[in-house]
């Protein structure tokens, strides 16, 4: 839990060590001597232990003493926290994801604060503190994934509760924004339903927001508060590192125009790949889709990139493209696992020789297939509460070193 786990949804997995600083720099690692192709062309890291899969389910591994983390990704804090009980920083979790907010606490060697939270028999949500928080820095892990209405008003009252009983700053932790798609305008008479989610989160008394993979930048400046953003990226890098995929085979595909610069961030991060992109094209009413590719895929192995999977429809009909001009292998890479259906039928149809997401939202057992692998942003993102409960200071790393803005 306290590491940044890869759990391949295999029994097949393999484990080695974990390393986010060979992509953090841009550097690429040589492979070890089970490579069937010259080490210099490449890419290679280590990676933390996977988790052990029993009848499709992922169990979480026991914490190992003597495993070193990165260096930008381990907790300097721990023993502190541990040995001076500091009581001035308290995270509490929701209900839309509590293993998150869990391995966050871990990774941070803190407790999970004591809350109850419960729904009256009319569907009215309840949020009682059971601890004091007065004076303290309160940081409230809720996702606003679906039911996004439900978990979004539970966020909302989790943040009246916490100003209500005095503490000092509240910072919502939001993994995954809901509404973030509708940021604007693109007919008239339409709502911009990301402003005013951000409205409501700051006048129910938040002082600041960190959140994970924004669909579009520009989300943050709806907010009057400081937001930080973390880019789930390094994790899905290392990741992708480790499958020593010969760097000239590889080729970073967008699903989409507005993904562009996605891609193009995310392809230079990895040995600087070549950059393909997926263009849809509606002619008229009624008129089928027509896709052409932007790019030479063939005989190469596709990533494509995402913040986020829905339904799966427009990164589904860009694998069969992909196929179809001669791809040999297609990844999909997201950080945000919605899944509405028909996703799963779409993702486990063989169409990807895996699918790679992060915990960012909970992913149901029934809905878990043979090429998902999750992979957890808890550190990624119990690092930023620190850094952020300490202002950056005690001589650590930037933000930038992790990807934050």
């Amino acid at each position: 839990m306290a590491s940044l786990v890869c759990s391949r949804l295999s029994s097949s997995s393999p484990s080695s060590n974990f390393s986010l600083s060979s992509l953090s720099n841009s550097k690429l690692l040589p492979q070890d001597s089970r490579c069937r192709v010259p080490t210099r062309n490449c890419i290679r890291c280590n990676l933390a232990e996977q988790l052990k899969v029993g009848n499709g389910a992922p169990c979480i591994p026991e914490l190992v003493s003597d495993f070193s983390f990165p260096s930008f990704l381990t907790s300097k804090h721990i023993e502190t926290s541990a040995n001076t009980n500091d009581t001035r920083l308290r995270i509490f979790s929701g209900t839309a994801n509590p293993a998150l907010a869990q391995e966050i606490a871990c990774y941070m060697g803190l407790e999970l604060g004591k809350i109850k939270i419960k729904r009256f028999a009319d569907g009215e949500i309840y949020v009682q503190l059971q601890e004091s928080v007065r004076g303290c820095d309160v940081y409230l892990v809720q996702p606003t994934c679906p039911p996004a209405n439900e978990n979004l008003m539970e966020l909302l009252i989790m943040i009246d509760a916490c100003r209500r009983a005095s503490a000092k700053n509240i910072t919502a932790v939001i993994p995954y924004f809901g509404y973030a798609r509708a940021d604007r305008k693109t007919q008239g008479r339409e709502s911009i339903a990301a402003k005013l989610v951000a409205n409501l989160i700051t006048e129910a008394g938040a002082n600041r927001v960190l959140a994970c993979d924004l669909h579009s930048g520009q989300s943050m400046g709806y907010f009057d508060i400081p937001v930080d953003h973390v880019y789930g990226q390094p994790v899905i890098l290392d990741y992708l590192a480790s499958k020593t995929i010969c760097s000239d085979d590889l080729v970073v595909v967008s699903p989409d125009v507005g993904g562009v610069a996605r891609a193009r961030a995310f392809a230079k991060k990895l040995s600087d790949a070549p950059l393909a992109i997926v263009d849809k094209r509606r002619h008229g009413h009624n008129v089928a889709e027509v896709m052409n590719l932007i790019g030479d895929v063939k005989g190469k192995v596709a990533v494509m990139v995402d913040d986020m999977i829905d339904t799966a429809g427009t990164i589904a009909k860009g694998a069969t493209l992909l196929h179809q001009e001669g791809a040999r292998e297609v990844y999909a890479c997201s950080t945000h696992a919605v899944f509405s259906p028909p996703a799963i039928e779409r993702l486990s149809s063989g169409l990807f020789q895996e699918v790679i997401i992060t915990n960012t939202i909970p992913v149901s057992e029934q809905n878990y297939f043979p090429q998902l692998t999750v992979l957890s942003v808890a550190n990624l993102l119990g690092e930023t509460i620190w850094r952020v409960h300490d202002d950056c200071s005690g001589g650590i790393e930037p933000y930038s070193s992790l990807g934050i803005d």
